[in-house]
């Protein structure tokens, strides 16, 4: 066979209809199985050497697209299943998934009109639609990232050149700057401060309360504390939700302390900010319609796949400042604002198509489908938060204010701090290698729990019960063969 017969049946249109046809069919089945919990497999459980050899010996097989693809499936962490209750991994909704199969093949970028006239528009759409749940007026504006953490970074590089002293885009830092950021906030921001040159001392992490919320009480005395040493915070940073436990701090305070001080307040609302599309969940954001920017993952409890990621500005000018420099070839004038020319306004130029997928959703499922499933996920983690205060062995440690549940099993009260770590840890252990369930684990103030993310709303009061049911059937299992931790 020539190159170009090899080429072009690279490109073949038969070939792509006929290979289609059948895998819809093995993604329909595969998905019908996992909803009715025919596969009892959550996670596969392979060592990473193990995958590793897997995939470095299926590379020299015969190419067979549908048998690796089927592979592809049954190896894979199943977000789709019920008794996933993980990490902070949306549950896709299918349309997204044949949306990303019209936007993979025609490959439209963002970065420039020209380059994407739909996926220009469409990214104007949702940021609008989010910007207005958010309680932003018409002067905002917003733009889509490829996950978090680049929004994030995005956030804090366009408070930097709003509030610093100088222009550190064109000048350099001549001033040793800071933020402050409570101490349960995701890691990305310490990163992302990192990556600005703010070093360890520009990152000022302030305590919280017994609800893992930032102390708002000491954010004049940290700040003064800062000044004398010589340090200009420019920024405050608001979680809504944190990480570990999902709690929202306070940000009606954080405004008022921003806007007496002058700083750029940013709320990292990737994961929790979600709430906005939820009249019944919303006030746990009141104050976020203040913040100069904010964080939302679509990919997160909005039912997109990764990564697809809002960030809005509520003065919507400001952004494109932040990166004002020229590029002949791509646009005319550096100084224009001109919203369909996104790579002006981010990072990212060659950007994927990342509001399509977002935007299928909601014109086929309706506009308030988002409100929906965050409710559920939330009304759902409260129904488990109390099956396991039911339950006399477990404890919860935290009232949950969102989707996240953090418990653990203890069988009795004066059982060491330590020994109850190694139990809980082992139980995770057990559970996950068994496949029946995916939950994951986090310290919070030196205990280890185990935490739950209720990611999928088809998840049930039954699959709740059979969780705990299986970690104590496990710790059982456990203090039998080593009695020594009682």
């Amino acid at each position: 066979m020539t190159t170009n017969e090899r080429l072009s049946k690279v490109y073949d249109a038969e070939q792509f209809r006929f290979i289609g046809k059948e895998l819809i069919d093995v993604l329909a089945n595969h998905l019908n199985d996992l909803q009715h919990q025919k596969e009892k497999t959550v996670y596969p459980n392979n060592s990473p050497e193990e995958e590793l050899h897997f995939w470095q010996n299926d590379l020299e097989e015969k190419a067979n697209p549908i048998a690796t693809l089927t592979t592809l499936l049954n190896r894979s962490q199943q977000t789709q299943h019920p008794k996933y209750m993980g990490h902070q991994t949306a549950v896709p909704a299918p349309i997204s998934a044949l949306t990303s199969l019209v936007t993979n093949l025609i490959n439209n970028s963002t970065g420039v009109y020209e380059m994407g006239p739909a996926s220009n528009a469409m990214e104007r759409v949702i940021t609008d639609f989010t910007a207005k749940k958010v309680g932003y007026d018409i002067f905002s504006s917003g733009i889509m990232t490829s996950g978090g953490s680049l929004a994030n970074l995005t956030a804090l590089l366009a408070a930097r050149k709003d509030k610093a002293p100088n222009n550190v885009w064109e000048e350099g830092h001549n001033e040793k700057l800071a933020v402050l950021v409570s101490e349960e906030a995701h890691y990305c921001i310490e990163r992302a401060a990192k990556i600005i040159g703010l070093g360890d001392k520009g990152i000022i992490k302030v305590p919280v309360d017994s609800n893992f919320k930032i102390r708002t009480d000491l954010l004049p005395q940290y700040l003064e504390k800062a000044k004398a040493d010589g340090l200009h915070v420019f920024c405050v940073i608001g979680c809504a939700g944190s990480t570990a436990t999902g709690s929202y701090d306070n940000l009606n305070a954080l405004a008022e302390f921003s806007k007496a001080h002058n700083l750029w307040l940013h709320v990292d609302g990737a994961h929790g900010g979600a709430v906005v599309f939820s009249k019944k969940y919303k006030s746990l954001t009141r104050g976020m319609e203040k913040a100069d920017s904010v964080v939302i993952d679509f990919h997160k409890m909005l039912m997109t796949p990764v990564l697809s990621t809002a960030l809005l500005f509520k003065e919507g000018n400001k952004v494109y400042r932040t990166f004002a420099q020229r590029a002949q070839y791509l646009w005319d004038s550096p100084e224009t604002e001109e919203w369909y020319n996104s790579a002006k306004r981010t990072f990212e130029c060659s950007k994927p198509f990342l509001s399509a997928q977002v935007y299928l959703i909601l014109k086929t499922h309706g506009t308030d489908i988002f409100e929906k499933n965050v409710n559920q996920l939330y009304d759902s983690a409260k129904l488990m938060a109390q099956l396991v205060k039911n339950k006399p062995e477990f404890e919860l440690t935290h009232e949950p204010e969102s989707n996240i549940v953090n418990f653990r099993y203890v069988p009795h009260k004066k059982m060491s701090l330590n020994k109850l770590n190694i139990l809980n840890a082992d139980i995770r252990r057990r559970l996950v290698a068994s496949g029946s369930f995916y939950i994951v684990q986090t310290t919070i103030a030196d205990q280890l729990t185990l935490r739950c993310s209720v990611m999928n709303p088809l998840t049930s009061r039954k699959d709740f019960i059979e969780l705990l049911n299986e970690i104590e059937k496990q710790a059982v299992s456990i203090l039998d063969a080593a009695p020594m931790l009682i």
